[in-house]
């Protein structure tokens, strides 16, 4: 059923989005009791637009008014109805500078041709409605913000972690070592309860933060013992250490791996050749 009250003064709303498998939906979030944040606009389908409109419409009913929508991040399950909702609900759209850097402009998503304009930029360490304190986690994406709830304790996780599949780092958007940094900085909150962007809700999410951790750096020390008999490029990698990997998963899995080594190679731990053959460093 949606909406549905997932703690203290948060709705969840969940909307299908294309979204990597085997999550099909984005959650967005409406954050207050009186002054409303809605958080993920990111739904691209008409029906689920249409339903997400009538969600916030029914606010007032109950004393709550909307002011504006936040985006965690520029993935396009995330604000593929961005534009549209802002426009149809004359309501502003906020998030980080590395966010607006790469919605606007030149960078309109393919699910909503119509220019994301971002009216407000939120910063690391600012509170919003008096009481979400903005977190800015890289390494997912370069604008992704979390924010928490200091009085409840409840996290906004964005795609920090998953209740459902996981989560990709990849090339380009994405820096393993960071996204493991700001992994340890949301585990050592201690949150009651996280509130991630597909998947349910996650009670006492430090677990999971540190499953997360031990997961990457298992596949870390895969990725090094695939290295150790001799150089080798990322394909001849890929077999070894994702076989536990189904194959039919492994193209996302090469993008991980990718970042890995990029990771490896920015600590010293491993070298590149022109040829992107990869070697243990001596």
């Amino acid at each position: 059923m949606r909406p549905r009250d997932v703690a203290a003064g948060v709705q969840m709303f969940d909307a299908r989005t294309p979204t990597l498998p085997p999550a099909t939906h984005t959650n967005s979030y409406a954050l207050g009791h009186t002054e409303v944040l809605l958080v993920e606009p990111a739904t691209p389908y008409d029906d689920e637009r249409r339903a997400w409109i009538e969600w916030v419409r029914a606010m007032p009913s109950r004393g709550a008014t909307p002011a504006a929508i936040l985006i965690t991040h520029h993935h396009e399950d995330h604000v593929g109805g961005a534009a549209f909702l802002s426009r149809e609900l004359e309501l502003p759209l906020w998030a980080h500078e590395e966010t607006r850097a790469r919605v606007s402009g030149l960078s309109r998503p393919r699910s909503d041709r119509e220019d994301v304009r971002i009216t407000r930029i939120v910063r690391e360490g600012e509170v919003l409605l008096d009481s979400w304190r903005v977190l800015h986690t890289p390494g997912h994406a370069p604008g992704h913000v979390c924010l928490h709830d200091e009085a409840t304790n409840a996290l906004i996780c964005g795609d920090m972690v998953a209740s459902v599949g996981t989560i990709l780092i990849a090339p380009g958007d994405g820096d393993m070592r960071v996204y493991l940094e700001q992994l340890r900085r949301l585990e050592a909150l201690g949150a009651r309860i996280a509130l991630p962007a597909h998947g349910e809700p996650i009670v006492a999410p430090e677990e999971v933060f540190r499953r997360y951790i031990t997961h990457r750096l298992m596949r870390e020390e895969r990725v090094v013992a695939a290295l150790r008999p001799a150089p080798r490029p990322l394909a001849e990698i890929l077999p070894d250490a994702y076989a536990d990997t189904p194959k039919y998963l492994w193209p996302i899995a090469a993008l991980s791996l990718q970042a890995h080594l990029d990771k490896l190679v920015a600590e010293g731990r491993v070298t590149s050749s022109g040829e992107n053959v990869y070697r243990l460093a001596t």
